[in-house]
């Protein structure tokens, strides 16, 4: 057990930092325009089997802890806000989100 916790946690460092230096060499220009994602193979099995299943948990979560402070936030007059950032983003990176792409696709908020 103690080496399958050890290879899950280094494979995920590893897909994660492969990931970010992809992602800053993608668009070497700076300009957006010419941003284009084109995930590899190793960052779509990394979204799929580690990213994808703890987004979905933080979406649960998070609507959960939303239900809870809903009184608060009525009172604060911020339930738009709350709903937003408990609910709204993660479900937006992992739902919406290309597979192993960095940013999400969906501009609406």
């Amino acid at each position: 057990m103690k080496l399958l916790r050890s290879t899950a946690v280094a494979l995920a460092l590893t897909t994660g930092l492969l990931a970010h230096a992809q992602a800053a060499q993608q668009n070497a220009s700076g300009d957006p325009t010419y941003t284009v994602e084109a995930p590899k193979a190793f960052s779509m099995m990394g979204d799929l089997l580690i990213a994808r299943p703890l987004l979905i948990g933080a979406t649960a979560i998070g609507a959960v802890a939303f239900v809870i402070s809903l009184p608060f936030t009525a009172a604060g007059g911020n339930i738009g806000e709350a709903g937003h950032a408990l609910v709204v983003e993660p479900g937006k990176e992992a739902f919406v989100r290309c597979l192993g792409c960095t940013s999400s696709g969906y501009k609406k908020d």
